[in-house]
């Protein structure tokens, strides 16, 4: 029998970027277009900044493939007690995305890993998130990788149906 060997996979850099680079609007316009077309309206509304993603309260990272194309995103920011149900130090995960193309890659791993080794290093205790029950598959990388539901439901939409929230201690 002749078994060919597995095709290596491609070389992908994660960077540091600002929210606002050309590159990582690219991306969120792309997983803005992916919530309407699941969720039938218009996108993730929740108010973001650029400046919720500079260290050390926060970072933002997008992944380049080898020819140096943008592929994926994540971020962290951080959060204090506050009345949308965040606790001290939480970081909450935003906008997790891996294009089409890329997926299968565990691109999604590589980049939550880095989120929380780096929250952690800032001295954050609790990883935060929320998603939505149309999103199967960011349920299955977070439960996969130790994220359990949370006690109670946080951020802009903790008082929706299909809202799903979930945490990690740090």
């Amino acid at each position: 029998m002749n078994i060919q060997p597995s095709p290596q996979r491609p070389t992908v850099e994660l960077r540091p970027t600002p929210f606002d680079h050309p590159d990582a609007i690219k991306l969120n316009d792309r997983v803005q277009l992916e919530y309407a077309e699941r969720y039938g309206d218009e996108g993730d509304v929740t108010p973001l900044d650029p400046a919720m993603f500079a260290h050390p309260r926060g970072l933002y990272i997008v992944a380049y493939d080898e020819n140096g194309a943008p592929v994926a995103t994540g971020g962290w920011r951080g959060h204090e007690e506050n009345d949308e149900g965040y606790g001290i130090g939480d970081a909450e995960i935003k906008r997790m995305y891996v294009t089409p193309e890329a997926r299968g890659l565990g691109l999604a791993r590589r980049i939550l890993a880095a989120l929380e080794d780096d929250a952690r290093s800032a001295g954050r205790t609790r990883m935060v998130l929320e998603t939505g029950t149309k999103q199967p598959e960011a349920i299955a990388l977070y439960t996969s990788t130790g994220y359990t539901p949370a006690p109670a439901k946080f951020g802009h939409y903790r008082f929706e149906d299909l809202s799903r929230c979930f945490v990690k201690p740090l």
